[in-house]
């Protein structure tokens, strides 16, 4: 099963629980797992990143198109498929608006098209307010999960090295 990871995947993981100064195995985990084949994101989510101008942008500029995927032909299909099922819910326009102009909405679209499972912090929210990852991916028959249910999926493990 391949993931496609949301940018606050990375992001929360750098200010919370896998600091790149103090857990280097969960960044060395998600590296190991892309050249699997199994880990990836998308350009737009590296953009993101990168706006942020830190040492995560730094990482990321590190790993380029190898983790973070290019759009290609596939998902312009997906892309409409995720377009009708969001503007034909309640939401308000604005959210609309705002959903399908930002990384989410390509996210959602990769993962429709290549079969991948979402991964992101997001719940599903009845709001009409905004629209959240795991509603469309609900909606469009998408797996969508945390990054904690992720790691105990692939059976991650960061062990501290044995020191003498």
């Amino acid at each position: 099963m391949a993931y496609l990871l949301d940018a606050n995947v990375f992001i929360q993981a750098k200010n919370l629980h896998y600091g790149l100064d103090f857990c280097p195995a969960f960044w060395d985990w998600l590296i190991v797992q892309n050249a699997a084949g199994q880990v990836y994101s998308i350009e737009r989510v590296e953009d993101e990143i990168e706006a942020g101008a830190d040492e995560l942008a730094a990482w990321a500029a590190k790993r380029g198109a190898g983790l973070f995927l290019k759009p290609d032909a596939a998902i312009l299909p997906a892309l409409t498929k995720v377009s009708t099922w969001v503007t034909g819910q309640s939401y308000e326009p604005a959210a609309i608006n705002t959903f399908l102009q930002v990384a989410d909405y390509y996210l959602v679209a990769h993962a429709l098209a290549h079969g991948q499972t979402m991964v992101t912090h997001e719940k599903a929210s009845t709001s009409t307010k905004k629209i959240k990852i795991p509603e469309p991916c609900i909606g469009l028959g998408i797996k969508c999960m945390t990054p904690f249910e992720m790691l105990r999926k692939e059976r991650a493990r960061f062990v501290l090295e044995h020191r003498q």
